[in-house]
C-alpha cells in the first residue's frame, strides 16, 4: 500500500467520529521495536500557533514507554473492517504477546517512527508537551470516580502534526 502526503487543510474528518466512535492507533517505535495501542479520547486543533493533537495515556499502557522515549509517534485511523484489530490492540498487552501479528497489521515505517499499512489516514506528531492529570485539578466531581477508581491518571501528550497521509 502507498500514501500520500496532504496539506492539513485538506483534511475532511470529523474528530469527534474519527476519534470517539471509530478509534485510533497510537503508535511509537522504530524499525527494531514499536508498539501501538487503540485509543478513543483526544482531540485536535491549535496550539500554541501549530496544528496539534492530544492523545492520553495511562502509566500501565507498554506503549507509554515508547512515546516516552521517542520524539515522535503517529495516530492512525482505520476502516471498520479493522474493529477486531483495534479492539485487539485496545485489550492485549505488547508485553506478553506479538499484538500486531496477532491483529494482522503491517507495520509502516515513515519519518523515524511507525504506523500501519491498513491505516486510511496517518498523522506524524513530534511531542511539545506531556503532563500527568491531577485529580485536584477535576472541576467536575463524577470525573475521578467515574473515570479513574484505580487512581491511573492519564499522561496528556500535546503534539504538532508535522504530516498527514492518506491512503492512495
Amino acid at each position: 500500500m502507498s500514501f500520500r502526503e496532504i496539506k492539513i487543510e485538506e483534511l475532511q474528518m470529523n474528530p469527534f467520529t474519527k476519534i470517539g466512535k471509530q478509534w485510533m492507533l497510537i503508535t511509537a517505535g522504530n524499525e527494531k521495536k514499536c508498539n501501538t495501542m487503540t485509543a478513543s479520547w483526544g482531540s485536535a486543533g491549535v496550539m500554541w500557533g501549530k496544528n496539534a493533537v492530544t492523545a492520553y495515556i495511562r502509566p500501565q499502557r507498554y506503549t507509554k514507554e515508547f512515546v516516552d522515549r521517542e520524539e515522535t509517534f503517529t495516530i492512525s485511523f482505520y476502516g471498520e473492517e479493522y474493529r477486531k484489530a483495534l479492539n485487539l490492540c485496545g485489550t492485549v498487552s505488547g508485553r506478553d504477546r506479538d499484538k500486531i501479528k496477532e491483529a494482522g497489521l503491517t507495520p509502516y515505517y515513515v519519518d523515524g517512527t511507525a504506523a500501519f499499512e491498513e491505516a486510511e489516514m496517518i498523522m506524524v506528531c513530534r511531542k511539545m508537551y506531556a503532563g500527568k492529570i491531577e485529580p485536584e485539578n477535576f472541576l467536575d466531581d463524577t470525573v475521578d470516580a467515574k473515570w479513574y477508581p484505580q487512581k491511573d491518571y492519564h499522561t496528556m501528550y500535546i503534539a504538532e502534526v508535522l504530516k498527514v497521509l492518506v491512503k492512495e
